[in-house]
């Protein structure tokens, strides 16, 4: 098992994971942001690799990684400024982007770099299931990567079984059909997407991202999941002239 498989075996719930952007606020940022995220508390990260057309990030995000990559962050880059990362961090990474940026790499490739620096997990959004199972499936298994499937209150109990089918760790469940960085609102209809999962008594567990900003939202998710993510609202509160400190400042909340 890698560490995001021994995680979710050891933990079921009220776990935390915090999505940031590689090379943002500084290109030098990406590992120390990592070091401080796993000294306050967190659990597991995400690491995202700036991509020019971010569809479903919202303006938060997509502006994180505009930044980016107005400073020179690419995928090589990203890997290199990984190489040191298991001598200064122990939980679990996962890298989320794209499938063009990985496309472009190659597929193969990027499985291989990815277990050399020591990465967990991916999730690629856009990837579509079919591609993976026929094309790609082979190339995360034999490096050891876990890929992460995405359900939204519109995935078909069919296509989720189907997922749940090809998973390894957990399944991430958007809280909505918006973009990211929304307020997760646990309305009657989220509620009852959530519990609908829960009832399908899936082999993977899940965890819920898009709209966890604060101790609240975080707990409301952590009703259902056993665990939630954090992105669009660690990124607006991160001060490049004091990274540590915000970072640090904005993980109390959530680990007081």
């Amino acid at each position: 098992m890698n560490r995001l498989q021994q995680l979710f075996e050891k933990e079921q719930k009220g776990l935390l994971s915090i999505y940031y952007t590689a090379g943002y606020p500084n290109l030098g940022d990406t590992l120390k942001i990592a070091e401080t995220l796993e000294q306050s508390g967190a659990d597991f990260l995400e690491i995202g690799f700036p991509y020019s057309d971010p569809v479903a990030d919202g303006p938060v995000i997509q502006a994180s990684s505009k930044k980016a990559l107005d400073s020179g962050m690419t995928l090589p880059i990203l890997f290199e400024k990984l190489k040191d990362l298991r001598q200064k961090v122990s939980i679990p990474i996962l890298l989320m982007g794209y499938v063009n940026v990985v496309l472009q790499y190659g597929v193969e490739e990027f499985c291989k770099r990815c277990q050399e620096v020591g990465i967990d997990g991916c999730i690629i959004p856009d990837l579509p299931m079919y591609e993976y199972e026929e094309m790609y499936q082979t190339s995360f298994k034999k490096y050891g990567i876990s890929n992460i499937f995405l359900v939204t209150p519109q995935t078909s109990e069919e296509r989720i079984r189907k997922i749940d089918g090809l998973s390894n760790a957990f399944i991430y469940l958007v809280s909505s059909a918006a973009t990211t960085g929304g307020n997760l609102s646990v309305s009657e209809s989220s509620a009852a997407y959530f519990k609908r999962i829960a009832d399908m008594k899936l082999k993977n567990p899940f965890v819920i991202g898009f709209g966890i900003s604060n101790r609240e939202t975080f707990d409301a998710a952590n009703e259902y999941a056993s665990g939630a993510i954090i992105g669009s609202a660690f990124v607006k509160n991160i001060d490049r002239n004091n990274l540590e400190g915000s970072i640090k400042t904005f993980m109390k909340q959530f680990r007081s």
